[in-house]
């Protein structure tokens, strides 16, 4: 199928998902303010059609098997492939992150990377137990419904972490994206049904109500989510009705840790994107930056000549690769923390003032030193353009300081490899990256500890987090 469809342009895949003209609700570039298109106003009604319409659906879509459904999902990968440009257009006006960098065509990029991954990943029986007279396996069998609630920040790509071993597995597919980013989702899974059977994968565009039922629908058998910590509970709570199995990427709070001997100008590129990939907009980017004090005016310095290097403003201008805010409340809550930090006798080395050259929403790199443990800018996600560097002296003080935090999504250690890997054991977080941070890769499983969340995604682990295990015994 995937050889006779042309791809479309930008234009012609936004008004396959638009609201009809005088209808839907306004979403703006994030970065001109000016409407993008019309989102769907969906209802708890529309939720309620579309799980039913899932559930319908769902038998067929299992009964085909791993074989035919990866071989779907390879052509939906081609699809996706064939539409990426527009795609990534679309996302980066409504996002607001470049096309280049490690943003939008990057994004999109990475959806078809994981639906390969997903459609090769093998998920063999497992013999438990066979000693002459007792003959165990243990098999993987889809759940039924998975309800899938995006986020903002990574629209597409966390969609696809959700959608791909969900449908794998024999599972059928609601998807709520976010109010912030409806429109990119819609296109994805318009694109994604021209190969899909009808039913198997939909998407509803609502507000939080429709959220809310989505996560305590009684015919919905797994909810997936990434988003905030607080909504992460609600949807605990939400699901507890129906006794839905969860799967909860909530909020970061990553910890770094430089240790002394590390090379400040070898790490600085790395530590840069590490903290400010999506313009800091990434759940398990690096926030808090612990730098022993033997090093810790260089590292603050090489850092500084990395953000004077990178190019900021409207996404669709090929030069940038640092992006606006995606909204006015997350641009808000970073614009505070950094005037909170300065009134607290924090050192503003970079940035530390809206960018209004730019734009509404844009906010420079901005790198703060001499921060310290209780202050706002350090114990609160800032979820944007801004660092606090906090000097120490005592390795198992940097530690202690790193896990003192009910955040455990993600952590880095920097310096010697050896060295990096026994303090890694000691941090409590789910991933923990040596000489990087926050790469993720398709085979390798990724959650959180703490408030972070709970369950697995990617590669095996992630195929029997959207199962149901079953003992065939004898």
């Amino acid at each position: 199928m995937s050889d006779t469809i042309l791809a479309v342009d930008e234009t012609a895949l936004l008004d396959r998902v638009q609201a009809p003209e005088g209808q839907g609700r306004p979403i703006l570039d994030a970065a001109t303010r000016q409407v993008v298109g019309r989102a769907p106003e969906h209802t708890v009604h529309d939720l309620d059609d579309a799980v039913a319409r899932a559930r319908a659906a769902q038998p067929g879509w299992d009964a085909l098997g791993h074989e035919e459904r990866s071989a779907l999902l390879l052509a939906v990968a081609d699809r996706i492939e064939a539409e990426a440009e527009p795609l990534a257009r679309l996302l980066s006006r409504e996002q607001g992150k470049p096309l280049n960098g490690p943003n939008a065509r990057f994004e999109v990029g990475a959806c078809s990377a994981w639906l390969r991954a997903t459609a090769a990943t093998p998920l063999e029986p497992e013999v438990v137990v066979d000693d002459g007279e007792v003959h165990a396996e243990l098999h993987y069998r889809a759940l039924g419904v998975v309800g899938a609630i995006g986020p903002w920040n990574w629209p597409l790509m966390i969609s696809i972490w959700q959608i791909a071993p969900a449908l794998r597995m024999g599972n059928t597919v609601v998807v709520k994206p976010s109010e912030y980013t409806p429109l990119s989702v819609l296109a994805l899974l318009s694109v994604m049904n021209e190969v899909l059977p009808p039913d198997v994968l939909l998407g509803v565009s609502g507000d939080r109500e429709v959220g809310a039922r989505l996560a305590s629908h009684p015919d919905v058998d797994k909810v997936m989510f990434t988003g905030s910590t607080a909504t992460g509970r609600r949807i605990i709570e939400a699901s507890a009705g129906n006794l839905a199995r969860l799967t909860l990427e909530l909020g970061g709070n990553d910890a770094g840790i430089v240790l002394p001997g590390a090379d400040p100008a070898a790490i600085a590129q790395d530590l840069f994107w590490g903290a400010f990939i999506n313009t800091g907009q990434t759940c398990a980017a690096l926030k808090r930056l612990y730098v022993h004090d033997s090093v810790y005016d260089e590292v603050v310095e090489a850092l500084a000549g990395v953000a004077a290097q990178m190019p900021m403003g409207p996404g669709l201008d090929e030069s940038n690769v640092l992006g606006p805010l995606q909204n006015k409340q997350q641009f808000d809550i970073v614009a505070g923390l950094v005037e909170d930090a300065r009134s607290h006798g924090a050192r503003i080395v970079t940035g530390g003032a809206p960018a209004e050259e730019l734009g509404e929403l844009f906010y420079p790199i901005t790198l703060i030193a001499d921060a310290a443990d209780g202050q706002a800018v350090v114990d609160e996600e800032q979820f944007g353009p801004v660092l606090p560097v906090i000097r120490y002296t005592d390795v198992d003080e940097a530690i202690a300081r790193a896990n003192r935090l009910d955040h455990g999504l993600g952590a880095s250690v920097w310096g010697d490899r050896e060295e990096a890997r026994r303090v890694a054991a000691r941090i409590q977080a789910g991933t923990v990256w040596i000489n990087s941070h926050g790469g993720v890769h398709p085979m390798i499983p990724f959650g959180g500890v703490k408030g972070s969340g709970y369950g697995l995604e990617f590669g095996v682990e992630g195929l029997k987090a959207v199962s149901a295990p079953q003992v065939i015994n004898g």
